[in-house]
């Protein structure tokens, strides 16, 4: 199916809607949850209710919306498609089961072999993050750049962690950023590390393994903000996941460098798209 201009456009008007239900749904949850028991689903992956509610709440408005577009899913799962939307319901759960209000819902649109659409929202803040391709990133409605850091030892990189990569890898990139002069943080949500890159509040943010509802929507974010990312769609991560680098353009090799993750050159496409780049264009 070919998407023309009027069906991104309907797609944008009703993200930005969906973000905004989906966020009041999260609110609550968040305002219910303090002072509650913790459930964990493995190490360091918390388990809340409120992730299967609001996952349910965009997977039903999406399907009632657009019933030809997929869904790929956190919680409940999903395929890859040809158009999918890839959802996060609550990103930074272990903030979110502890009362912190560092934590967001991220929803990405991918159409045409890459990601045309991109929204996070952290409901605690009243925080909304919307990107489409080639039309730039926006706060609350205002356009927003990456940081314009030139000098290392300025820079405030985040660094996610995983378990499906060896605790040492990690261990080594922070070492070789706090050497080069840079402070290394981590805020664990990676869906608002990447977003704070693309505000500028964060001059980069690296992870060895994320999975693509936690990072597809701040890296079309942080591209329309300006800023420099590493392959992922190329690299199979919409199946497989795989390591995401996002930076501003000017300190992006040196974060590649600590990380060994390689920058893109290009457009970020799925791989069977590789071909034909040229034709994938929204009419």
């Amino acid at each position: 199916m070919t998407l023309t201009n009027d069906d991104m456009a309907r797609r944008e008007t009703f993200l930005r809607d969906l973000l905004a239900s989906a966020g009041v749904l999260a609110l609550d949850g968040f305002r219910q949850q303090e002072g509650r028991p913790v459930g964990m689903k493995g190490p360091q992956d918390y388990l809340t209710e409120t992730d299967g509610a609001v996952e349910a709440h965009i997977r039903a408005r999406l399907s009632e919306a657009f019933p030809e577009d997929g869904f790929l899913g956190e919680e409940t799962g999903g395929a890859p498609r040809d158009q999918v939307w890839v959802v996060d319901p609550i990103d930074g759960t272990a903030n979110f089961a502890r009362a912190i209000p560092h934590f967001c819902i991220s929803i990405a649109f991918v159409a045409g072999g890459e990601v045309q659409l991109g929204g996070i929202v952290n409901p605690a803040l009243d925080e909304t993050y919307l990107a489409r391709l080639g039309e730039g990133a926006t706060r609350n409605g205002r356009p927003i750049h990456v940081s314009e850091t030139t000098d290392i030892t300025a820079t405030s990189f985040e660094m996610g962690w995983s378990n499906r990569r060896p605790l040492a890898s990690y261990v080594a990139a922070q070492s070789e950023l706090f050497e080069a002069g840079s402070n290394v943080r981590r805020g664990a949500s990676g869906a608002l590390g990447l977003a704070y890159v693309a505000d500028g509040r964060s001059d980069g943010y690296a992870e060895l393994h994320m999975n693509p509802w936690d990072c597809l929507a701040g890296l079309l974010l942080v591209r329309e903000a300006g800023g420099v990312t590493g392959p992922f769609l190329s690299a199979d991560g919409l199946a497989q996941g795989g390591s995401v680098l996002a930076a501003t353009p000017a300190v992006a090799d040196i974060l590649s460098r600590a990380t060994t993750i390689p920058l893109l050159a290009g457009r970020d496409l799925l791989p069977e798209s590789q071909s034909r780049a040229q034709s994938l264009r929204i009419a």
